[in-house]
């Protein structure tokens, strides 16, 4: 098959790509097309890491994602560097106004594209992007010559948009989210959609995002059991019928269709999909980008062909939309001991039409995969090792692959996260202070056992014997497979009791990470549909000053930017479980005093919880004294935040024999809407005697009214 002729490349030196597996273009140049290439989907940005080609040159690696009707010739996409984050004057939210033509022919090229998967109805294609850093935060302009839209908000508008890149000295400013979608039991409409991805898009606008890290459930394919091709089967009253129904051609057909079709119609909703081609992602996924409650049920329900079937679909479009990758083939399902009469088709990666997959010849180095398949998915676990920046790292940990009702990840696969982990914090050359790590679910969170033991008691058991024969409490069982419906969503928990032998040995180990590199462990997680901060901490009776702690890591916990929250009732009740907890004798837990008043003028707790809050919401993370600060982009005021921050605390004296009701650390101090760092724009300037970066700022920007506001105003809550 023939290659796109290679594109022109940059005197600044982006790397460019040929397109293996892609049709020839039409034309090799950079002229407008005349509309020839039907988008179905994009652009997706993603960022996948950075490496060094020389002591003086490292190289910010992304990819950028289309997806046209099948058919058409290979698009390309134009690129140039139009300068710095500030003074330019164009409209930002828009992602149709931008065109290139004010950057100069000689400044700019040609990305030929990768074709990754193309059936009957979709091709998928990628353009590989390499761009040199440079000494000031760069702004990076593209557009895709020819493409264009038949309908929705950007039919008839060419496809052009923007992203920036840190400079060679900063770390990113990230922006983490989960929970973006909604249950199917939700009035999307009451909830004003998704509007928080407005308050992203104001805050890039004042200070340019540079990733933003998705925390698991990006998209919600649950409504495949409820008006999906799943209904008749999740309506089956016979769990033994459920169990041998085979997951036949036509079945897989129907899931596969509704889960691109939930992705495209997802991906491409505004004000998401603005955001979408300005901030590159990096995703991790967890149950909803599956199904609700994947690997949490019993093992005999998880075997289902089934079950096992849509987890292969789920795969599948989570590695093109999410990861930009073509999905590896699945092994043989049958060789694993599970129950028989699988059906047909449940090879996902190989439709029973005939399809395109490009081979994945090599693996990013990014992935660092497991050693073995996971036990209802033929596929290895994925998780992401990347630097972000200068001084920051990155792991996800896939918690979903290998997860089990007793089980989260393999021995194994932690064995081969911290071998890269000390591989990559023990270089010579490393610069790295913080490591940034994403579980998807809290693990510094209230202990919720004794809702467990009551889901598990003998009553539960006499009321599922009445619901079976009478239609008793039908609200309180799932219909997958009959067991209490909030228990899988517990059984998810870091913090449950099948799960608490895991978490301890994993959290020990991070200790001595910490401790080994000297480097501070910020842990990311979602699920909950609440906004809290949990720390672990040395006990105070060792009386060891928090900035020297190896034990001291924060569990910054941002849930959820879409779904509805749970009731006011529901985070006020965990805030009473919120005790100080002792992991051991030296490490002890609890949730930080963050929350020193409501949103705005709305009422959403108690005035007692000042640590959960229910309410939609997103983070910004950032270095709280960046060396080189990225100018403000067109000057324009972030949200509508009421905040009035104050000084920075003094960080001279440290807090140190104080239980963690209290602040540990000057950054700690003053936490909430007054803390320096609640705008999410502004560097609180805390902890800069540490040199080069300082600490972390986080930023909780919390929703002020759902019901009311599209335009997804919201107040901000900072600590350092």
């Amino acid at each position: 098959m023939s290659q796109p002729q290679e594109g022109r490349r940059l005197d600044s030196e982006v790397h460019q790509h040929d397109g293996d597996g892609a049709r020839q273009p039409s034309n090799s140049g950079g002229t407008n097309r005349t509309g020839d290439l039907e988008m179905m989907c994009g652009p997706l940005l993603r960022y996948a890491r950075m490496s060094d080609t020389s002591r003086d040159v490292r190289l910010w690696h992304g990819s950028a994602l289309v997806v046209i009707k099948p058919g058409s010739v290979a698009p390309e996409l134009r690129l140039g560097c139009s300068g710095g984050a500030g003074g330019d004057s164009h409209d930002e939210k828009n992602v149709q106004s931008h065109s290139l033509g004010h950057i100069a022919d000689d400044r700019t090229t040609i990305i030929s594209a990768k074709r990754l998967f193309e059936d009957a109805q979709m091709a998928f294609y990628r353009f590989d992007l390499e761009i040199p850093l440079q000494e000031n935060e760069a702004r990076w302009e593209y557009e895709l010559p020819g493409a264009y839209y038949s309908s929705g908000p950007r039919s008839g508008a060419p496809i052009s948009s923007f992203f920036y890149v840190p400079s060679k000295h900063q770390s990113m400013r990230i922006m983490f989210h989960s929970c973006n979608g909604f249950s199917v039991d939700t009035d999307v409409d009451s909830w004003a959609g998704d509007a928080l991805w407005n308050d992203v898009l104001r805050i890039h606008k004042r200070k340019p995002l540079h990733v933003m890290i998705g925390g698991g459930d990006q998209i919600y394919n649950d409504g495949i059991r409820v008006d999906g091709p799943l209904r008749e089967w999740a309506e089956e009253q016979s769990p033994h019928q459920r169990r041998i129904q085979p997951f036949d051609e036509q079945l897989r057909q129907g899931c596969d269709d509704y889960f691109f079709q939930n992705y495209v119609t997802w991906f491409t909703m505004e004000p998401f999909a603005t955001a979408n081609g300005q901030i590159p992602q990096v995703n991790i996924w967890d149950d909803h980008d599956i199904i609700d409650g994947f690997g949490s049920y019993t093992d005999h329900f998880m075997r289902t062909p089934v079950f096992v079937g849509i987890g292969h679909i789920a795969f599948k479009y989570y590695m093109l939309f999410q990861h930009h990758t073509p999905p590896p083939p699945a092994t043989n399902i049958l060789d694993a001991p599970r129950v028989a009469n699988y059906g047909a088709g449940l090879d996902s990666m190989k439709a029973g039409y005939n399809a395109y997959v490009m081979p994945e010849t090599e693996v990013d180095p990014s992935w660092i995969l497991g050693d073995s398949p996971g036990p209802y998915l033929t596929q290895r676990s994925r998780n992401i090792y990347m630097q972000l920046g200068k001084r920051i790292a990155f792991l996800g940990v896939d918690a979903r692959t290998e997860r089990t009702r007793h089980k989260i990840n393999y021995s194994e696969t932690y064995d081969l996260i911290f071998a890269r982990l000390n591989k990559e914090l023990g270089r010579p050359s490393s610069e790295i202070k913080h490591l940034i790590i994403l579980l998807g679910v809290p693990i510094a969170y209230p202990r919720l056992v004794w809702l467990e033991n009551i889901f598990r008691s003998p009553i539960i058991g006499l009321v599922r014997f009445l619901n079976k024969r009478f239609g008793v409490a039908s609200s309180l069982f799932n219909k997958f497979d009959g067991e209490v419906d909030l228990l899988d969503d517990l059984d998810d928990h870091y913090t449950a009791r099948t799960h608490k032998a895991e978490r301890n040995v994993f959290i020990h180990r991070l200790q001595e990470l910490s401790r080994q590199h000297s480097i501070r462990i910020t842990i990311l997680g979602g699920d909950v549909h609440l906004a809290a901060t949990g720390r672990f901490y040395s006990n105070p009776h060792l009386r060891i000053p928090t900035t020297h702690d190896h034990r001291y890591m924060a569990n910054v916990i941002s849930s959820a930017i879409t779904n509805k929250p749970p009731p006011q009732a529901i985070a006020n009740m965990i805030a009473r479980r919120n005790k100080i907890h002792h992991l051991d004798r030296e490490t002890d837990e609890t949730l930080l005093t963050l929350f020193d008043k409501d949103p705005g003028d709305s009422v959403k707790t108690a005035k007692y919880n000042h640590c959960t809050m229910p309410s939609r919401n997103f983070s910004i993370i950032a270095e709280s004294s960046s060396p080189q600060n990225a100018p403000l982009a067109n000057g324009a005021a972030v949200s509508s935040s009421t905040n009035t921050p104050q000084p920075p605390p003094s960080t001279s004296a440290t807090a140190t024999g104080k239980n963690g009701r209290y602040a540990l650390h000057a950054g700690e101090e003053s936490a909430g809407t007054k803390h320096p760092a609640a705008s999410g724009v502004d560097e609180s300037g805390i902890f800069t005697e540490l040199g080069d970066g300082g600490g972390l700022d986080v930023t909780f920007r919390v929703e002020i009214d759902a019901n009311r506001d599209r335009d997804g105003r919201t107040e901000g809550y900072g600590f350092t």
